[in-house]
């Protein structure tokens, strides 16, 4: 990222901010025995606590192979289990609230003690978010993207784990949301947030863009400004990780202006910039 935010930008830095802030913080208080219920019930009271109110999708919890999405069928299995941790086993945690109108969407990958596994598939994410930046800059189709990211999971010997999620999506665009101090959820998500993304993709279908970036024929198109949700997810025998994090997107010319991510102090960049895997 170049330059100063805007003080839009700035608000939906400080609401992911604090969505990193929360998951760090209920990974830190998670043991074994801990279910995805509770850890998803954490992430909403700790949220609450500071004054969110609102949602995109309340929390979500997956631990062990649940991470990797095995068997996933149906858009209920998603939701938060009875499913305990143990040690050694991986955990994501994903939430997306809605904060001062600003929303952000994340994802968390840890690990309940020491794996391996898990460290080399967070170390491999770095890849992505570096290749999904420059072709983005590069004004390449979403869906061009997309399969260059399946690409390279591929060459990393890894599955694509995005591609279980409806529509197949790695993200989505998201909005402000006007300021209630309660809003209702349907299904986990957020009514005002859907309105946003159903009003995007009225507009999108319109003027030839979605703001879904999947790997259809709707996502064959460059990138549109705004700022998205991006999540490549890996897997590799029952064990998942992800990050997730907001990209923005302009219409300038000069190319670290016209994509960056939002913020680069996030747990899993920090991580890649310590050397820790």
């Amino acid at each position: 990222m170049t330059g100063e935010l805007s003080a839009e930008l700035r608000g939906f830095r400080e609401v992911q901010r604090l969505s990193y802030e929360c998951a760090e913080a209920v990974a830190a208080q998670l043991k074994p025995g801990v279910t995805e219920r509770q850890a998803a019930r954490m992430q909403r009271e700790w949220l609450y606590d500071r004054g969110v109110r609102d949602w995109f999708h309340r929390p979500f919890a997956w631990f062990g192979d649940r991470t990797a999405f095995v068997d996933f069928r149906i858009p209920l299995q998603f939701f938060p289990t009875n499913r305990r941790l143990e040690a050694g086993m991986p955990f994501i945690l994903d939430m997306a609230p809605v904060f001062k109108g600003y929303t952000a969407d994340i994802g968390y990958s840890g690990c309940l003690g020491l794996n391996p596994l898990h460290d080399k598939l967070l170390a491999d994410l770095q890849d992505h978010r570096e290749l999904i930046l420059r072709e983005v800059r590069e004004r390449r189709t979403l869906r061009e993207i997309y399969q260059d990211v399946d690409r390279l999971m591929v060459r990393q010997g890894y599955a694509n784990r995005h591609r279980a999620y409806p529509f197949g999506v790695i993200a989505h665009k998201i909005d402000r949301v006007k300021e209630r101090r309660w809003s209702p959820t349907v299904f986990g998500f957020g009514t005002q947030a859907l309105k946003g993304l159903v009003g995007d993709a009225l507009h999108g279908h319109r003027d030839g863009w979605s703001p879904l970036w999947s790997p259809y024929t709707f996502s064959d198109h460059p990138p549109q400004p705004g700022l998205w949700a991006v999540e490549p997810h890996l897997g590799f025998r029952g064990t998942g990780a992800k990050f997730e994090e907001i990209l923005v997107v302009t219409d300038s010319r000069d190319p670290e202006q016209s994509a960056f991510w939002l913020d680069d102090d996030l747990p899993h960049v920090r991580r890649w910039n310590e050397g820790a895997v």
